[in-house]
């Protein structure tokens, strides 16, 4: 309850503040677990979960004080969603949490309104008249603009089936380091370890595990053998199609994830300058890398727009832009950020990412390559900008067509769009963007 309400009234991040909640509280493994299942799911179900409770509190749930919104949100999610919890003790737990925190008068409209719903034994129906936007966004909980969007730019069919992914868990996936071992070996000896380890459908270097826990606490983890990286985000370094000695150019490089990746490709010979705009995140690429045991990677604290300044124009043979973005591909790992992002964020970001990207393009070298990527899935931020850029720069050209994942994933590109988008229910991965550009002259 308390993550729920610091991320309602503080805009905390609920990965971060969940995470740092965990490591006080000294949870076993099954209680973590449950508390991430109610902090996710409550955080992705919020406007249906509201909408149920409109039905039963008089004043309305916006009314509410915030943590008694919060308790009576993730009670109901128990209600409705999980199974293996009786419904009397989501109701009990949710009272004594009220008369913890308030009084007895909150505990028993808490006690009333939760035994309501139970009373009803099932959902409350849809309102009638609903358009297919407005039932999507209700049915699946998610903002109706960002449906609508969706809708216009893939039809409703689709657009469902993103909103439907979205609320699905996330797959547990790992890159493999090939500078310390293969991909097939790992996954035996995981599969001896009693793992449900299959190979990744999308990348040549991921691991699929089901229910294998935590893997950074594994000793695989420990000894560098693997990283934890969602599938589609091990594509954007084979985008790039780095080889040894050359030198790489990652602008907005932390945690790491991606860096690591385009060492590791390199067979860590030659040399990668990872920068981010800030000192700590900076540091979380050069933990990667030791940890990893990768040497070929130079952290820098820096503004990517300033690189321009600081390197040569044309110094470096490949560069990759994974710019910052909304990140809505990833709403199934981060949930709030679908309530906490709004129409006008896309527009000042994307402004942001093409200056970052015509900086970035200065200092590739001819016939060099430079990867745009983001985590996200509009057009304002992927191929618009993209377009924007080659119309501008007539020394570029884009070439998905050539790169190493046309032949395993051809049917995701366009004849008339540059770039590759990949949607969450596709593959039960991020939803991604990556657009090759190699530079003519």
């Amino acid at each position: 309850m308390d993550v729920l309400l610091r991320v309602e009234q503080e805009g905390a991040y609920s990965n971060l503040q969940l995470n740092s909640s965990l490591q006080k509280a000294g949870l076993s493994r099954e209680d973590a677990g449950l508390a991430t299942e109610l902090v996710y799911g409550t955080l992705s179900r919020l406007n249906t979960l509201d909408f149920m409770l409109d039905q039963f509190v008089s004043k309305g749930v916006a009314k509410l004080q915030p943590w008694v919104r919060c308790l009576l949100r993730m009670s109901l999610y128990q209600i409705v969603y999980l199974d293996r919890i009786p419904s009397h003790a989501a109701v009990n737990e949710a009272v004594n949490l009220a008369k913890k925190r308030g009084h007895q008068g909150i505990s028993g409209m808490v006690n009333g309104v939760l035994r309501s719903a139970l009373r009803t034994g099932e959902l409350p129906a849809l309102p009638s008249g609903l358009d297919e936007a407005e039932r999507i966004s209700l049915e699946h909980s998610h903002p109706l603009w960002l449906v609508k969007e969706w809708i216009g730019r893939f039809g409703a069919e689709t657009a469902e089936a993103i909103c439907r992914a979205d609320n699905e868990p996330p797959a547990v996936s790992v890159r493999v380091n090939t500078t310390m071992t293969a991909r097939d070996k790992l996954l035996l000896e995981m599969r001896e370890q009693g793992l449900d380890a299959f190979p990744s459908q999308l990348s040549p270097f991921g691991i699929v595990v089901r229910g294998g826990g935590n893997l950074a606490l594994s000793d695989w983890y420990r000894d560098g053998v693997l990283s934890i990286q969602d599938e589609s985000s091990m594509l954007v370094a084979e985008a790039l199609s780095p080889e040894p000695g050359m030198k790489v150019l990652d602008c907005c490089s932390a945690p790491g994830g991606k860096t690591s990746h385009i060492a590791e490709l390199m067979e860590d010979q030659g040399s990668i300058v990872a920068c981010d705009l800030y000192p700590h995140k900076a540091e979380l690429v050069a933990q990667q890398a030791e940890r990893l045991g990768l040497g070929s990677i130079e952290t820098i604290a820096i503004d990517a727009l300033e690189l321009p300044q600081r390197y040569p124009a044309m110094s470096f043979d490949r560069i990759l832009l994974d710019a910052p973005c909304t990140g809505l591909g990833v709403i199934r790992r981060k949930p709030d950020l679908k309530w906490s992002k709004t129409p006008g964020d896309r527009i000042e970001i994307s402004r942001l990412q093409r200056r970052l990207l015509n900086g970035a393009a200065e200092l590739l070298k001819p016939g060099g390559i430079l990867v745009y990527s983001t985590c996200t899935i509009g057009s304002a931020e992927n191929e618009e900008n993209v377009k924007d850029f080659l119309s501008s720069h007539p020394e570029f050209v884009s070439s998905d067509q050539d790169s190493p994942l046309a032949e395993r994933l051809g049917s995701l590109l366009s004849a008339d769009q540059p770039g590759m988008q990949i949607l969450p229910q596709q593959f039960g991965s991020d939803g991604f963007y990556i657009a090759v550009l190699r530079r003519l002259s």
